[in-house]
């Protein structure tokens, strides 16, 4: 295995906290796989690109010789984690949890290595529990100790509900932690009490208690806000190639760096590269994100999905091609008296925009295109024999081809 220095340069690039360092580096300098615990909630079918900070970093401890537990929570997932949350989670149903375990689970093997990769269930053990168990594990935890935690106590002090079930979730995680003998527990920096509480039952349970380490939660397209679906700022995981490339053309300028630092494929030292080229004002910022969008849309895509969309985003905004795969759509061009037909209303029945009222802002803004031309503002009825088979386009994005 390297030096314990060189791991540690590529294990805290981009964290937030290891907590303690002394330990992680005593750990290390066993020169022996530790075992890295990430524990994930099979909340949501789909994932994006800040569901993967903590899969990139797991992967970067699989390069380094360690060894990955993967922990799918169907145990603790029927409770939900109150992390961040200022109302309690909808529960799921259990055909809920399997349902989108199995997806995550195709989704996180495009990040980690499968063959250095251990898959558990952590219903396995926590629905078993009997009542005796289950006290022995809530008596190591005081209801001091567990509104100590940001969220509750921010809850609390708004007199906004906490429900009973959600005080075990912290110690059915930790719990996981006693299971799997974790050295190491990974999550976002909003997990930093779960993570510690697992390192407190560890030592109550007589073991080494496991080093917690947070990654930060990756800012979103817009720039201000987690990446969220919820904002309508995230990068799924399974978006098409050519989509994903061209949300990550749209990023601001300030978020390069962090992005090839908790997303791409690229070294510590390349990073440290790009940031240095950034700082000094030597980096052409839209050229990095054409490279960023390669790497990535390589990773969950495969070899040369980057190339080709990056070819599909010149065609379209650089030599303003339409997309080659533009859906079509049916529309009733029957004309009125004056042989024009509503256009807001075929571009919301089409599905370029919400609503007509929508449509009109977005023509009156210079937003819309037929056939590559800017409508007029104003022009919300159109001359019917111009839109046969002709090309609509709403913003940068939305193509639709009249059938």
């Amino acid at each position: 295995m390297l030096p314990v220095e060189e791991q540690l340069k590529v294990i805290t690039s981009g964290t937030m906290q290891v907590v303690p360092m002394e330990e992680l580096k005593r750990k290390l300098e066993r020169d022996e796989p530790l075992n890295i615990k990430l524990g994930v909630d099979p909340t949501s079918p789909d994932l994006h690109l800040g569901h993967a900070v903590p899969l990139r970093k797991m992967r970067q401890f699989q390069d380094l010789g360690h060894r990955v537990t993967l922990i799918i929570g169907n145990g603790t997932a029927l409770i939900g984690d109150p992390s961040g949350r200022d109302s309690t989670r909808p529960p799921l149903t259990e055909e809920q949890v399997e349902a989108n375990a199995q997806t995550y689970v195709a989704q996180a093997m495009k990040i980690l290595d499968p063959d250095k990769t251990t898959i558990v269930h952590n219903g396995d053990w926590i629905k078993p529990l009997d009542l005796g168990h289950m006290l022995g594990l809530l008596s190591k935890f005081t209801v001091a100790r567990i509104l100590e935690r940001e969220d509750f106590t921010k809850r609390y002090q708004a007199q906004q509900p906490i429900a009973l079930h959600e005080f075990i979730y912290p110690v059915l995680q930790a719990y996981d932690s006693v299971v799997i003998k974790a050295d190491v527990e990974m999550g976002g920096n909003d997990q930093i009490f779960n993570l510690l509480a697992g390192r407190d039952l560890m030592e109550r349970e007589g073991m080494e208690p496991q080093v917690a380490l947070t990654m930060p939660l990756l800012v979103g397209l817009d720039g201000t806000r987690k990446m969220s679906k919820s904002y309508k700022n995230y990068v799924g995981l399974t978006d098409p190639a050519d989509d994903m490339f061209g949300k990550l053309m749209s990023i601001p300028d300030e978020l390069i760096g962090m992005y090839f630092r908790l997303c791409s494929t690229l070294s510590v030292d390349e990073v440290d590269a790009i940031d240095a080229s950034l700082a000094d004002g030597s980096a052409d910022p839209y050229e990095l994100k054409r490279a960023l969008g390669r790497n990535i849309c390589d990773l969950y895509h495969g070899a040369g999905a980057g190339e080709e969309a990056q070819a599909a985003f010149d065609r379209q905004f650089r030599e303003h091609e339409a997309p080659e795969d533009v859906p079509t759509f049916a529309a009733d061009l029957t004309p009125d008296d004056e042989g024009n037909v509503y256009l807001a209303g075929i571009l919301k029945d089409a599905g370029l925009v919400a609503s007509a009222g929508e449509a009109r802002r977005s023509i009156d803004g210079g937003g819309v295109k037929v056939n590559g031309q800017p409508v007029p503002k104003g022009s919300y009825s159109y001359p019917a024999s111009e839109l046969a088979g002709a090309l609509l386009q709403v913003g940068k994005r939305r193509f639709v081809r009249l059938a």
